[in-house]
């Protein structure tokens, strides 16, 4: 393309958005403000820590001086085990939270906390003995510390430091470093690299043997990582004056799609011999290891590992000390392991608990620690979604999708009789949070009309002893707003769950624009029974019909409608999602000319493909923080579902809206994302961009500064939603 060609697309796009800038309205920003984060969080009291006789928990204090203790089943204050006015040897302004050690005689407290990335942060930590009311720094030499683990003892605490290992003795108040070869951008000992701990959901990587004698570690050696490059601005949002002048960058390691990923080994420390270990687990195919942890009172490490394709889960027992290793699970499937496999096991005395995708849907399987089966502990046409435990009785507990793939449902199942009972409603989106003893459980419940309520029970006969928050000031303030209704929409042979939000003042004489909003990503779900507030509230006020679609690939439903889209993300998305709307486009009520569609990050993503379609029927689509590459994104999750860009070559490239842009036609186009977005990287809308202008095609973009994918602070995610609204305003009204 020659320079002026490119200048005049320049100049075209320059007038484009500053025409879409131009009627900036605080207005629509205060209005559509009540609707999303953070003005529609729900009070949420599940922040407490049970002691390990389950009768007692701790809670930080409301003024984030104080941790008190409660009484389980009536609520009522204990006493107050501890305040930062009557420490000794250490005071201090204020906590952000705290870890009870597990023999319950020291907390680690922290306060100034400052992120890493989504999980990870480092804050400056204090140890607190109980008994002695004593507060300590828990490094001098290191002032801020990083993921700590309290020894099951509560005599030592393992922390990282600047890509280091180090290890705390309280008793002696000595610091020793377990390892000295991190480096930044090159070593990283006890915590995960950027992509692990985004797609493993890992923030530590680090495990305590029972009997205090071991440090089992991972090590991830980067160095053969690509750096990646992201400026940083002063920005007016919490300003970084350094950058006032000259921008700054976030350099990190990202592997992205067929590139390399990082070294990771497993290592093992001896607390007397000060002596470090590896192990060698004899797989040449591993690339990952997601979770290490020890079996409760035993010695055997469970080392969890994947291969690269991620369609291989092997489970093995290690003994740190010989390092002698044994493979006690191997699962292969013909497409992806699901996530909550190896990130989800329960571990017991005994034996292990893992949900695994097997005939077709997601269920329990109990085995021994030397590998044999147990037991199928749930079986079925439905999910099972999350595992709580086995009590006294033997019965064990459960989440799953027994009552409908839209609800979440909290079940007991009889050791006796083998029945199940559900404990809570069967309708609506329910989970359960069991004390240490699994005497007592909170349940949490929630459905599209009703914001959630936590009740607290005894495990015993399934009694409630009281109701702890009801959240009936949030019922108050949303009481008169549109409702979601719940639907199907048949669509390539197969009834796709959705839901609809309609004006209050709907009639169905007259003609509606139509928003469809979605996520559309392997494994996730939009239309669950739960209660919802967010921008489609605003929308439906304003006149819109809101319609929400789980195409294929989404989760809660068999296996082979989640693993279709296995090798070609987009196709089979895109195809329902468009089904959808012409199936909506058909109705009396609709207007066909003024259907829009949005989503955020794979949403995005999947908004460029609905519109790069040849039969699209979008007039305008509003893409945020979209992926337009598959090649561009990291590697962990690119190619869980996708295989490596080597082995599945025209997978990517007919998965990609980069190279689809030529299909667009007629469809009205804003993008938006966050200049310091370190997860789906500004390049994936840039290159879009570049794609498009040198088709002779526009669109409009909207940056947010500093902001990462979750575009959030200042109250940027009303911004979001504002412009949203704002650009439908103008192509569909």
């Amino acid at each position: 393309m020659n320079l002026n060609k490119i200048l005049f697309s320049a100049a075209i796009a320059a007038i484009s958005l500053t025409s879409f800038a131009a009627k900036s309205d605080k207005t629509i920003i205060q209005a559509i403000s009540p609707y999303v984060r953070p003005q529609n969080f729900t009070h949420n009291p599940v922040d407490y820590t049970y002691l390990p006789d389950g009768k007692s928990y701790l809670q930080l204090g409301k003024d984030s001086k104080t941790i008190n203790k409660y009484d389980t089943a009536t609520g009522e204050l204990i006493e107050t085990v501890f305040d930062i006015n009557k420490t000794r040897e250490t005071r201090i302004s204020d906590i952000s939270g705290f870890i009870l050690s597990d023999n319950a005689t020291r907390i680690l407290v922290y306060r100034n906390s400052e992120p890493i990335y989504r999980r990870s942060f480092t804050a400056e930590y204090y140890v607190y003995e109980i008994k002695r009311n004593i507060l300590l720094p828990l490094s001098t030499e290191h002032p801020r510390q990083q993921s700590p683990v309290i020894s099951p003892d509560g005599q030592m605490v393992a922390f990282v430091a600047d890509n280091n290992i180090y290890l705390k003795k309280l008793v002696y108040n000595t610091e020793v470093a377990v390892t000295t070869d991190g480096e930044k951008n090159r070593i990283i000992n006890g915590v995960p690299d950027w992509v692990y701990e985004e797609e493993f959901s890992t923030s530590c990587s680090m495990a305590w043997s029972p009997d205090n004698t071991t440090l089992a570690y991972l090590k991830y050696d980067e160095g053969n990582v690509k750096t990646y490059s992201l400026p940083l601005y002063s920005g007016h949002c919490s300003p970084m004056d350094e950058y006032k002048y000259y921008p700054g960058a976030l350099k990190y390691k990202y592997p992205v799609a067929g590139e390399q990923n990082s070294i990771v080994s497993l290592h093992s420390y001896d607390i007397d011999t000060r002596k470090n270990k590896t192990i060698d687990l004899g797989d040449s195919d591993l690339e990952y290891i997601p979770r290490i942890k020890y079996a409760p009172g035993s010695n055997h490490l469970i080392v969890s590992t994947l291969n690269r394709e991620q369609n291989r889960l092997t489970i093995y027992s290690v003994n740190p000390k010989s390092t002698v290793v044994k493979t006690i699970l191997k699962e292969e499937d013909t497409a992806w392991i699901p996530e909550n496999s190896y990130t989800g096991i329960f571990y017991g005395n005994e034996s292990f608990v893992i949900n695994l995708p097997r005939n077709g849907y997601h269920h329990l399987y109990k085995y021994s620690y030397a590998g044999a089966l147990i037991a199928q502990l749930t079986s079925g046409d439905y999910n099972v979604t999350d595992y709580y435990g086995e009590d006294r009785l033997g019965n064990i507990y459960f989440q799953s999708t027994a009552t409908g793939s839209i609800n979440r449902v909290v079940s007991m199942k009889e050791k006796k009789t083998g029945k199940i009972v559900h404990i809570s409603p069967e309708n609506g989106t329910s989970a359960a949070k069991f004390s240490a003893d699994m005497d007592f459980y909170l349940l949490s419940h929630s459905n599209v009309t009703t914001p959630p309520s936590f009740t607290l029970y005894a495990t015993s006969k399934n009694k409630k002893l009281r109701v702890i928050e009801d959240n009936s000031d949030i019922a108050a303030k949303y009481r008169d707003i549109p409702q979601m209704e719940f639907t199907t929409i048949k669509a390539n042979g197969y009834d796709l769950n959705a839901y609809v939000v309609k004006p209050q003042d709907f009639d169905k004489n007259k003609k509606y624009p139509v928003i469809m909003y979605q996520y559309s990503g392997p494994s996730s779900q939009q239309v669950l029974n739960k209660w919802t507030i967010d921008w489609h509230i605003y929308a439906a006020q304003a006149g819109y019909i809101v319609v929400c679609v789980d195409g294929r690939g989404t989760g809660g439903r068999e296996r082979s409608f989640e693993t279709c889209v296995y090798k070609q993300l987009g196709k089979y998305e895109t195809e329902d999602q468009i089904a959808a709307a012409n199936y909506i486009a058909s109705l009396p009520y609709i207007d066909s000319e003024r259907i829009g569609i949005t989503g955020w990050s794979y949403g995005g993503y999947e908004t460029l493909m609905a519109i790069s379609s040849k039969n699209s029927p979008y007039k305008a689509a509003v893409a945020i923080a979209p992926v337009t590459d598959w090649r561009l994104y990291d590697s962990v999750y690119a190619e869980r579902f996708m295989s490596t860009p080597q082995q599945n070559a025209e997978g990517y490239e007919a998965s990609a809206p980069l190279n689809l842009t030529k299909n667009i036609d007629n469809t009205e186009l804003l993008i938006m994302y966050g200049t310091a977005d370190d997860n789906v990287h500004p390049a994936n809308t840039i290159e879009y961009l570049s794609a498009l202008q040198a088709e002779d095609q526009l669109c409009s973009v909207l940056m947010f500064p500093n902001m990462n994918h979750s575009i959030y602070g200042c109250n940027s995610r009303a911004q979001v939603y504002a412009a949203m609204m704002k650009f439908f305003d103008m192509h569909l009204k």
